[in-house]
């Protein structure tokens, strides 16, 4: 089954969590190094409907919400510590992609353009697991 790349509007959830399978979440710690890193992907190749751009207000408030709406068995897995831990980086004030990367070589230049602009997180999502793409 393949996945399609996600809208704003989008919000995959698994058990109330946020799941955007074949995508991958990075924490960039502001606007100015997440406007650089899309700049550097969009030279890279991927397409601008690749990537979802969040300011640290937008991302908090989605991440407030979701967590008060996510189920407990949301955490056996990852996804609940997951999205505690972005919530706190919004909080910090970290701005936000998500990035289509359907493949592992897209996820890699993903990861490398992430690094190389001071990603806190990189994240990507698989059906069963989330991969950290930066350690």
């Amino acid at each position: 089954m393949s996945v399609k790349r996600l809208t704003k509007a989008d919000r995959p959830l698994s058990f109330g969590c946020f799941k955007p399978v074949g995508h991958v979440v990075v924490a960039l710690p502001g606007d100015v190094q997440a406007d650089a890193a899309v700049a550097a992907l969009l030279a890279d190749g991927f397409d601008a409907e690749d990537i979802l751009q969040y300011s640290a207000a937008e991302e908090g408030a989605e991440l407030d919400a979701l967590l008060g709406r996510a189920s407990s068995v949301g955490g056996f897995g990852y996804e609940l510590p997951l999205m505690r831990l972005y919530r706190e980086l919004a909080r910090d004030g970290c701005a936000w992609l998500i990035v289509y990367a359907p493949d592992d070589a897209h996820a890699t230049r993903v990861a490398l353009i992430a690094g190389h602009h001071g990603a806190r997180v990189a994240e990507r999502y698989h059906r069963l697991v989330v991969e950290d793409l930066l350690h």
